[in-house]
């Protein structure tokens, strides 16, 4: 699933419903190393995808005029891609269910949906990114910078500090 270029109805997906998924930065920092374990196993899997389906197309081609040696390549090859969808589709699964978005799988650049400015949105990183530093709008593929204050915990208001010293006296 890319969610940059699904067939979506514009502005379907804008405000967040009541069912969906939101995470703060902090929460999608914490996930990052689970998620980037899961997205590296996905890459392995497309990058072996373009590797077998050439290999697939050309001896499909050939299929009449195969020597028995490259017929069982072929079937080989056919029984690889199978095992390789379906790693693959387990991969977009395990995301699934951590609420996080492929937004293009290939790349292994990945969203957390989050909201800003109650428009929905991802905290997006990809392999090769320390930290989740970029953010976008839903179904758009503009990256903007985290603003340093996202990352931060709100201060703990006065009155609650001031409550809690009493309390402990």
């Amino acid at each position: 699933m890319n969610g940059f270029t699904e067939n979506r109805v514009p502005g379907a997906y804008e405000r967040p419903g009541p069912n969906d998924l939101v995470l703060t930065w902090g929460a999608t920092h914490a996930m990052l190393p689970l998620v980037g374990r899961i997205v590296a196993d996905m890459m392995a899997g497309h990058e072996r995808l373009a590797q077998l389906r050439p290999e697939r197309d050309r001896l499909d081609s050939q299929r009449n005029t195969l020597t028995w040696p490259q017929r069982s390549r072929r079937y080989q090859v056919q029984e690889e891609l199978a095992a390789v969808e379906k790693d693959l589709q387990e991969a977009y699964a395990e995301l699934e269910v951590l609420g996080v978005v492929a937004l293009h799988g290939a790349s292994g650049l990945i969203g957390f949906p989050t909201i800003v400015n109650d428009r929905r949105a991802f905290f997006s990183w990809r392999p090769g990114e320390d930290d989740v530093v970029f953010w976008n709008f839903s179904g758009d593929p503009v990256r903007h910078a985290v603003p340093e204050s996202w990352t931060k915990s709100p201060p703990v208001p006065r009155s609650r500090r001031g409550k809690s010293r009493r309390q402990k006296s």
